[in-house]
């Protein structure tokens, strides 16, 4: 009886979510249009701060985000396989390609629908001003959502920019944040601004350490796991204090 590969298969959960996750850093190193989509993806949720948007129109506009990378992630894979499989031009090949850029766009054109309902409905240019700088949005649950968010982007970024040096120098680097770390201390943060409740901030602090003390057994560094909660934590301290301060002006 033949003998499966083990590379093929992931041993368990935890493997098939970095799996998940290398795959996405790798998108966002050789595919320029990810690149871009990350930085366009930060801005709207960042723009979205400043908007009432209620809880439906903000679920539109995260899947709008989302969906598009998304697809451009399927269009990657599409690429792949078809230049594995094929080292010549071929029709059928090129169909492939076609379709699954026909995809990105697709998700693309709904993105754009999306945010011209949700930002760009007002006709009048001075509506438009009032609506940024007077409905600064205060919902605890969309400030949470939007930094989550972001720093899940700014860990794909940074995992993105340690890849990409490798290939480019061809040295490893020595210093990898931890993207969990960062999640975690991210939520824990938002967890005491929202609540602020000691004893549900303790509970989920001693949740972010058991987190922290599973990524140094995986050979994570200190700084390396420091580092990463610490992005976490300002990342959801600098969402709120912009909130905060637009409150005081």
């Amino acid at each position: 009886m033949e003998k499966k590969d083990s590379r093929l298969y992931n041993k368990n959960f935890i493997e098939a979510c970095n799996n998940a996750v290398n795959g996405i850093v790798y998108c966002a190193t050789t595919q320029s249009n990810i690149k871009k989509e990350l930085i366009l993806g930060t801005l709207v949720m960042i723009l979205s701060l400043f908007y009432n948007l209620s809880s439906a129109e903000f679920l539109c506009l995260t899947f709008a985000v989302f969906f598009v990378i998304f697809a451009e992630l399927v269009n990657t894979a599409i690429e792949t396989i078809v230049d594995l499989l094929v080292d010549v031009y071929h029709p059928k090949a090129k169909i492939a390609k076609d379709i699954g850029a026909g995809a990105v766009v697709l998700s693309a054109v709904n993105a754009i629908i999306v945010a011209y309902f949700l930002f760009f409905k007002e006709t009048d240019i001075t509506m438009i001003s009032n609506s940024i700088f007077s409905h600064m949005i205060a919902s605890p649950v969309h400030l949470t959502f939007v930094g989550l968010v972001l720093t899940i982007i700014a860990i794909i970024v940074m995992k993105a920019a340690v890849a990409e040096k490798k290939m480019i120098s061809g040295v490893q680097s020595k210093f990898v944040p931890s993207g969990q770390s960062a999640l975690a201390f991210a939520i824990l943060t938002a967890i005491w601004m929202n609540s602020k409740n000691p004893v549900i901030f303790c509970l989920a602090l001693v949740l972010s350490i058991l987190v922290v003390g599973n990524r140094m057994n995986d050979a994570r560094t200190f700084g390396e796991v420091i580092f990463g909660a610490f992005m976490g934590t300002l990342i959801i301290l600098m969402v709120y204090g912009l909130v905060f301060l637009r409150t005081q002006v």
